[in-house]
Formats: C-alpha cells, sequence, structure tokens
C-alpha cells in the first residue's frame, strides 16, 4: 500500500512538470523552472548586441597590425638597415598568399573547418604572423620578418570573410547594412589608432630602454600584437556563443555561400573585366601611398613626426563614418559608374596636388579620404549587376587575387621608385594608376551605354527593371505551369480507362467505385 501510493506520488511530480512549460524549459541548462536573463537569450535583441561587439572586435587586432610598417616606416627603415624597396616587401609578403586564398578561404571555411573553428583558426594565423615579425625585429632578422607578414596575410583577409560571415548569420534582414557599416568603422579604427599610437609607443619604449634599434622596435612590435591576441579572445567568446545558440535555437552555422569555379572565368564580360581593372588602378594608388605616406610628409611639408602620422590616418579616420552614409546615398541615387567617375578624378586630383603644389595637404587627403569611402561603395556592388548569382563568388574571388597581385607587385615597384628617384617620380608614378583606372571608367560607360546602360541605371529605374523582371518570372512559372497541364491531358490512358472511357460513350452504368485514372484497379474486368 505504502509502495503504491509513493509511485502516484512520482508520477503526480512528472505530470506536474510536463503540465508546466515554465519548468520544462532548460534551454540554458540552468535547472527547471528557471528562465534565463535577456543578455544570455540569443533570441533577443539583447544578446544580440553583445555578440556584435566581440564581432566587431573580431577584426579589430588584423586591421591594428596591417599598417604597423606604415606607422613605423622611419624607425623600421633605421633599424633594420632597409631601403625603401625592401622596406615595402613588407606589404608585398601579406599580399602574396591572398593571390591564391581568395578563392579557397570561403570554401576552407563552409566545408573544411566550419564558420567557428575557420575564425579560430585564422585569429591564429595573425597572431602568429604578428609574433614572428616581433621576433624578427628583435632579432635582427629582417627576413624572419618578411616570414612573419606571409603568415599574417593568410589569416588577415580569410577573418574578414569570416567577420562577414557570422554578421549574416546573426544579422540577417534590415540590422544587415547596420551591422556591416559598423563593423568596417570598427576597422577603420583600429587602422588609426595604430597610425597614431605606435610612433609613441616606439618613443616610449626607446626612453626606458635607453636607446632605439631593433629590440625597441621588436619590443613595440609585440606590444601591438596584444590587439591579436585580444581578436583571438574574441574569436573564443564568439565560437562559444554561436555553439550556444545553435543549441537552443537550432540554429545552423553560419555559410559564406561563395561558389567558386575557376572555369567561369571564360565566361566574364568586358565589363566585369574593365572594373577588374578599375579596381587594381584604383587601390595601387591608395594602399601603397599611405604605407609611404609619413616620411613623405615630414620631408616635403616639414611635418612633426605625429603630424604626419595624424594626416596619413585621415584616410582612415574618414572612411568609418563616411562609408555607410556614401552607401546609403548611392543605394538611393543609383548611377554607380558616374560616382566611380567622380571617386576617380577626385583621387587624381588629390595626388596631383600632392605631387606638384605645397597647398596644405589636408585639404589632398581629405579628397582622397571620401573618394576611398565613396569609390568602395559604388565600385563593388557593380559586379553583381553584371554576374550571374552563380558566378558571384568566382567573380569577387578573382577580383580580390587581381588586386592582392597588384597591390605586391606596385608595392615593390613603388619602394624602387622611390629610392631611384623620389618622392615626385613616386607621385606621378601613383597619378599614372589613376590615370589608368580613369581611362577604363570611360570605357566601360561607353560599353555600358551600348549594351542598355544597366550598370548606370538610377535607384528607381533598376526598381522598375526589377519589378519588370519578377512579373516576367512569374508569367514564365504560370506558363510552364500551363504545359505541364496540357501535357499531363495529352498523357496515354492505361488499357483499362479506355475499356471504361469506350463503355461510357455506349451508355453502360458503371459502379462508382471505378475510377478511370487508378491503375490499381487495372485488374478488374468490367465485362464481367
Amino acid at each position: 500500500m505504502a509502495e503504491r501510493e509513493e509511485r502516484r506520488g512520482l508520477l503526480d511530480e512528472d505530470n506536474s512538470e510536463v503540465a508546466d512549460p515554465s519548468l520544462s524549459d532548460d534551454r540554458d541548462g540552468s535547472g527547471p523552472g528557471r528562465r534565463m536573463p535577456s543578455i544570455c537569450d540569443p533570441s533577443t535583441l539583447l544578446h544580440r548586441i553583445v555578440v556584435l561587439i566581440f564581432m566587431c572586435f573580431l577584426g579589430f587586432g588584423s586591421y591594428f597590425c596591417y599598417d604597423n610598417p606604415a606607422a613605423l616606416q622611419t624607425q623600421v627603415i633605421q633599424d633594420m638597415q632597409l631601403n625603401t624597396s625592401k622596406f615595402m616587401q613588407l606589404y608585398a609578403w601579406y599580399s602574396w598568399p591572398n593571390v591564391v586564398l581568395c578563392f579557397f578561404g570561403g570554401f576552407l571555411l563552409d566545408r573544411v573547418f566550419g564558420i567557428r573553428l575557420g575564425t579560430i583558426i585564422f585569429s591564429l594565423f595573425v597572431c602568429f604572423g604578428q609574433v614572428i615579425f616581433a621576433a624578427g625585429a628583435l632579432c635582427n632578422a629582417f627576413w624572419l620578418m618578411e616570414l612573419g607578414r606571409f603568415v599574417f596575410g593568410i589569416g588577415g583577409e580569410s577573418l574578414a570573410v569570416a567577420q562577414n560571415t557570422y554578421a549574416v548569420s546573426w544579422f540577417k534582414g534590415k540590422e544587415l547594412n547596420l551591422v556591416f557599416g559598423l563593423q568596417l568603422s570598427m576597422a577603420r579604427l583600429g587602422s588609426t589608432v595604430n597610425m597614431n599610437i605606435m610612433g609613441w609607443i616606439y618613443s616610449r619604449i626607446a626612453a626606458l630602454v635607453g636607446s632605439s634599434g631593433h629590440t625597441t622596435l621588436g619590443i613595440t612590435l609585440m606590444i601591438g600584437s596584444a590587439t591579436c591576441i585580444f581578436s583571438l579572445i574574441c574569436a573564443l567568446i564568439l565560437g562559444y556563443l554561436d555553439k550556444r545558440a545553435e543549441r537552443i535555437l537550432n540554429k545552423e552555422q553560419g555559410k559564406t555561400g561563395e561558389v567558386i569555379k575557376l572555369t567561369d572565368v571564360k565566361d566574364f564580360s568586358l565589363s566585369l573585366w574593365l572594373i577588374f581593372l578599375i579596381c587594381v588602378g584604383y587601390y595601387v594608388a591608395v594602399f601603397p601611398f599611405i604605407g609611404l605616406g609619413q616620411v613623405f610628409f615630414i620631408e616635403k611639408f616639414n611635418f612633426s613626426p605625429a603630424q604626419a602620422r595624424a594626416i596619413n590616418s585621415i584616410v582612415y579616420i574618414i572612411s568609418a563614418p563616411a562609408s555607410p552614409i556614401l552607401g546609403f546615398l548611392v543605394d538611393r541615387v543609383g548611377k554607380n559608374v558616374i560616382w566611380v567617375l567622380c571617386a576617380v578624378l577626385t583621387t587624381l586630383a588629390a595626388h596631383l596636388m600632392l605631387a606638384f603644389t605645397f597647398w596644405n595637404p589636408w585639404i589632398a587627403m581629405c579628397l582622397l579620404g571620401l573618394s576611398y569611402s565613396l569609390l568602395a561603395c559604388a565600385l563593388w556592388p557593380m559586379v553583381a549587376f553584371v554576374v550571374p548569382e552563380h558566378q558571384l563568388g568566382t567573380a569577387y574571388g578573382f577580383m580580390q587575387s587581381i588586386q592582392n597581385l597588384g597591390l605586391a607587385l606596385i608595392s615593390i615597384a613603388a619602394g624602387s621608385i622611390l629610392d631611384s628617384r623620389g618622392y615626385l617620380f613616386l607621385e606621378v608614378f601613383f597619378s599614372s594608376c589613376v590615370c589608368l583606372a580613369l581611362i577604363a571608367v570611360v570605357v566601360l560607360y561607353f560599353v555600358d551605354f551600348l549594351r542598355g546602360g544597366e550598370l548606370n541605371l538610377s535607384a528607381s529605374q533598376r526598381g522598375k527593371l526589377k519589378e519588370v523582371s519578377a512579373a516576367e518570372t512569374e508569367k514564365r512559372v504560370h506558363v510552364h505551369q500551363q504545359k505541364d497541364e496540357d501535357l499531363a491531358r495529352l498523357k496515354p490512358m492505361s488499357a483499362f480507362g479506355l475499356r471504361n472511357r469506350y463503355l461510357s460513350r455506349l451508355g453502360a452504368q458503371l459502379p462508382d467505385h471505378y475510377c478511370t485514372h487508378l491503375s490499381s484497379l487495372a485488374h478488374r474486368s468490367v465485362l464481367k
């Protein structure tokens, strides 16, 4: 009797727990009857804001350390006893692995590592690369510094792909553009902080050590690697939060969505090749210039090192707030080719001002910062207008590959020109690269005009074109369905169905259970 009452009590407890959903909710692993706070619930906005913070800092270390050589140009050249050509090898070695990895980074994240493990692996490459780079300075071994930049480059670009993949996974919909803008602003913040703080850190270390030299340089770069370690910690936390959200919300891992087939290259149109040429001609006149800009402002305009670092970072400072604003403007207005033309012309004017005048360089650098932001907003989306959706991954991968190849080659060429000819010839060389991009933009305008002007449509025209395209697609689907129905009517009937139709026309009465379209009744005979 006692055992029966005890068993009944246990059953009543089980039934009460099942009946109360709040008691059976154990999504956070904290036990029945406890609800997780909003900051811990992956379905709430507050939790996603926390994820966004770690997501933004994920690439902070990579962007901070990318321009360490530019921020310490004078110190690196003096302490390591280099010429400018050897110095620019540090940027070339970063770009070389990305000539190939831009094709396979998305594949590795999607098919091999997964987004969480892949992000951690690429963050480790960034950390180890920066540590090797700093160790090379400590040991006075420039070849080791080059190796460090090569390893750093393996992780840097692929980490940016992983960061974007996390953003799409967590913020699909109307929040995504804002998230991309915040990530870009944080990246530019990392570059700006690097430009303005690394020289000061070097001077403080030199004061503590008692002299400058490769040891001071190595310690400074090793301190800079702390930002990469911070980003690695963010990658680990982000991986844990994403794994936890997958368990609680049945959320799938993010995918890059990149489908790359090198055989698609043969199908690329002339418009797309011109876009590639614009990309290379423009960016090789921006990034190598920033890499060499600090000494240029000191020598030509008699700026102090602090002033030179500040003006050299103005491109990134302007880009942080201007990129989302200009991106919104381009989306609202359209006319992408015209915007690209304006950006290239403005950049050409900035380089000519820096080369042939002694006007305040803040004017030219502010123009360069605005044009750099504008071109990124107008040029990269044009690829989607000239390439089918299934070839987008290949097109963007090829565009990044050519860009990195151009940056590697032009970085070496710029260093050689500066050593042999000086800054005036270097500025003329950069202006020539921008002129090449300008010619490509003009040719693209006329090629696009002859083909209907799809790249240079206004936003309203593009919206109407999408509506017409959607209507045509719906019409094609309807016609296809109609054809399927017509074919179904023309489908030959079975022998059983033919007999039934023949008997019906003769006036024979068929039982209600006879279905002329079911082959399962074919073994029956109505002639019996």
